[in-house]
This record gives structure tokens, C-alpha cells and sequence, in this order.
């Protein structure tokens, strides 16, 4: 498994259009095969740091959905919401392996 984080740089006067381009893919990414962990905005601190966060089983995989998720009606309108109103300045992806896994053995507690 593959955890994709998308590092965005956002307009902090524009926190409410990122917060519903945020609640979009929530709908859309999971539709289309990824599974979304969530996209955090801005609460303390930076406010013009945001991301989103999701799993997939391959970079295989996530080619196959990105096509997906551009085809997709509500997928396309967010990418136009995006690009008319300006909100996002900078979108970096990074792609993760889990290496603490597995989490919670039992070990000794002394």
C-alpha cells in the first residue's frame, strides 16, 4: 500500500473555497478507488498550508484512478472550480511506504 500526501500551498483569503474543493474529493476520490484518509486546512499556525491524504494499492493503481477521476462529472467540475477561482498557489505530491507497521504488538512493559 502507497500513501499519497498532497502538500498545498492555498491563498489564505481563500480557506472556504479550499474547504469546499476539500468536501468535493471527499466524495469523489473514494468513488474512483482511492481511499481517502481526508484533506486538513488550515486551523493554527500556517494558514496557507493544507493537505490530502489518501491510500492506494500501487502507482499501477493510481494511474488507472487519476483517469478515472478525470472522467469523472463531479472530479471534472472540481478541477474547474479550482482553476477559476485561483485558491490553490502550489501542489506537491509525495508518495509513502508505512515502515512502523505493525503498530500495537504486545511487548514487554517494564
Amino acid at each position: 500500500m502507497l500513501t499519497c500526501i498532497i502538500r498545498y500551498q492555498i491563498d489564505p483569503t481563500k480557506q472556504a473555497q479550499f474547504r469546499q474543493y476539500a468536501q468535493t474529493w471527499g466524495q469523489a476520490i473514494p468513488r474512483n478507488g482511492a481511499d481517502l484518509i481526508g484533506y486538513f486546512a488550515p486551523h493554527e499556525g500556517s494558514s496557507t498550508c493544507a493537505y490530502g491524504i489518501y491510500n492506494i494499492p500501487s502507482l499501477a493503481e493510481y494511474e488507472a484512478y487519476r483517469i478515472r477521476l478525470a472522467a469523472d462529472p463531479l472530479g471534472q467540475r472540481n478541477y474547474d472550480f479550482a482553476q477559476r477561482e485561483k485558491f490553490i498557489l502550489r501542489e506537491d505530491r509525495t508518495w509513502l511506504k508505512l515502515a512502523s507497521a505493525p503498530h500495537g504488538t504486545s511487548g514487554d512493559a517494564t
